[in-house]
């Protein structure tokens, strides 16, 4: 190890800058955002830095519109470089090694005594990332990777914590019992009122455990959208919670290579559904969600698309409500939204669609019943889900109800996919052609004036 990584606290120590451009500008922001007094040294400064000292009052600096020397290194506790003058940069380093204070000159680690890390900012939780200064690069590439699993509010649940840690010690004075207890709410419940932004029922919910002590865990249903099937699609939250899971729950829309995300050691119930043929009934999926619930289980509900865009999720939610079972909704790129953008098919377009429809060609009755005289209409983009089995009808009504016979329609295959097929017709022809390719479900329709647009944009589309 090259470097140790320690956090220095800053707060009324004296801090030398040297540079007014950009760079400097970034590390100045760093130094005052810790509560540093600075000295900022150049000839001149950049806009933003300028800014900077006009609209924050607060601000703890002294600026010196003139050449670096020496003396200013006089009382100072770090020193920063951030010239693209080489020989200054050397005497800055050189002279503060004399001084024997710690010094960091930008994108120079052999004139440095210590290096500036990639960092992720979630106060008063704090993430550093170094890389010995080889790569600053691969540095910031893993922060954003590191950052896209931290809650934006991670650290108001660390403030939560802080607030009620005397509390808690008291309540439960055994080492193992108080870790097992800060361990449950930081995966549970509490923690998920926090990073929804629900503080008061956070703490609320937090005192009523310390209350019950070292109680059994409550278990939570999580209604995830996994999107249409990329795993690039799902959101950073879909992602925590499939890795808190202790059980999934999945169906066949959910890909592979998304399931293959969810924690390694959750329990795994396949309720897979194809039209007229539901292996599991959303009666017994409704149930069995609830039950393992209670249990103190984190129940883990992953549906292709989103859970409230025909995916059954407002009535498992209404189950749960029933139950008194605690649950939470995360949305899904839904498979209209990235069906078309990987088909180079925009939903509305000033010139072709003003509008854009969702309807389900599978009802509760497996009837293919709609009402057709809003859906037939033009300047509108209509995309139907489970519509496959039921296009026959659908074509047909439509023209029946007054949708030009020639209006573009595209079928998708397993949109976002690696077996993703587009095939493209028109009202009057898309059945056969449907059976002249054998499209199978899943498969989804989009219809409109729009889907000429697919030639010209699927070259550019994802």
């Amino acid at each position: 190890m090259d470097y140790l990584p320690i956090f220095t606290k800053l707060s009324d120590k004296h801090c030398l800058v040297v540079g007014g451009g950009n760079v400097a500008e970034r590390k100045l922001s760093l130094l005052v955002e810790a509560g540093a007094e600075v000295t900022l040294v150049a000839p001149s400064i950049n806009e933003p830095i300028q800014e900077l000292i006009k609209n924050d009052s607060q601000i703890s600096l002294n600026l010196i519109e003139d050449g670096y020397h020496s003396s200013l290194m006089d009382g100072m506790d770090l020193v920063i470089a951030a010239t693209d003058d080489q020989a200054l940069n050397e005497a800055v380093s050189r002279d503060a090694a004399e001084r024997h204070i710690f010094v960091n000159v930008v994108d120079n680690p052999s004139l440095c005594t210590f290096i500036m890390p990639a960092m992720i900012d979630r106060s008063p939780v704090t993430i550093a990332i170094g890389t010995g200064g080889t790569s600053p690069v691969l540095a910031r590439l893993l922060r954003g990777k590191i950052e896209a699993l931290i809650p934006h509010r991670f650290g108001a649940l660390a403030g939560l914590a802080a607030k009620y840690r005397e509390r808690v010690k008291a309540a439960l004075p055994k080492g193992p019992t108080r870790k097992a207890f800060w361990e449950e709410i930081f995966e549970g419940e509490v923690a998920e009122q926090v990073f929804s932004g629900n503080q008061a029922e956070a703490e609320q919910q937090l005192e009523a455990r310390i209350d019950q002590g070292s109680s059994a865990q409550q278990g939570e249903v999580y209604l995830v959208g996994a999107g249409p099937g990329d795993p690039d699609l799902l959101s950073f939250r879909a992602l925590r919670l499939m890795q808190k899971a202790d059980i999934v729950i999945y169906d066949r829309l959910v890909s592979k290579e998304i399931l293959n995300l969810v924690r390694r050691d959750a329990d795994r119930l396949y309720v897979g559904k194809e039209a007229s043929n539901h292996c599991v009934p959303q009666s017994q999926i409704n149930e069995m969600l609830y039950k393992l619930a209670k249990e103190g289980k984190r129940v883990l509900r992953l549906k292709g698309g989103d859970p409230f865009i025909f995916g059954r999720g407002g009535e498992e939610a209404e189950e749960l409500f029933a139950e008194g079972v605690p649950f939470q909704v995360v949305p899904g790129i839904t498979a209209a939204s990235g069906a078309s953008t990987y088909c180079g098919i925009p939903l509305t377009h000033r010139d072709y669609a003003q509008s854009v429809t969702f309807a389900t060609g599978h009802l509760k009755n497996d009837a293919v019943d709609l009402d057709w005289p809003s859906l037939a209409r033009e300047n509108q983009t209509l995309v139907i889900y489970m519509g496959l089995g039921g296009l026959k009808v659908i074509s047909r009504e439509l023209i029946a109800h007054g949708l030009p016979a020639d209006t573009p329609v595209a079928v998708i295959h397993k949109a976002t996919q690696a077996e993703q097929r587009v095939l493209i017709s028109d009202l009057t022809h898309v059945v056969q052609k449907v059976q002249d390719e054998d499209m199978r479900p899943p498969s989804l329709l989009i219809i409109g004036r729009v889907v000429a647009l697919h030639d010209q944009l699927k070259a550019k589309a994802i």
